[in-house]
């Protein structure tokens, strides 16, 4: 199944499947994710989704059950 990713705050969208990692689907789309351990213990690549809940990139995939999503990616000033 496919998803429509939409990158904030540069308003890039790209389509990616279920379950793809985020950082590969960022990657593709010319977005950059800032990154740290990538294990998901550092929280560097953190980012929001849909306005509601965050999650590390690093360790996450696409989720199911909507057929778009916006992923913003804010900068923690202490990376």
């Amino acid at each position: 199944m496919s998803v429509q990713i939409l990158f904030l705050p540069d308003e890039v969208t790209v389509e990616a499947e279920v379950g793809e990692p985020l950082l590969q689907v960022a990657k593709r789309a010319g977005v950059t994710i800032p990154t740290g351990c990538l294990m998901g213990s550092c929280h560097a690549c953190e980012v929001e989704i849909d306005g509601e809940e965050t999650i590390c990139s690093c360790i996450s995939g696409v989720p199911a059950g909507k057929e778009q999503i916006s992923v913003n990616i804010y900068v923690d000033p202490t990376w």
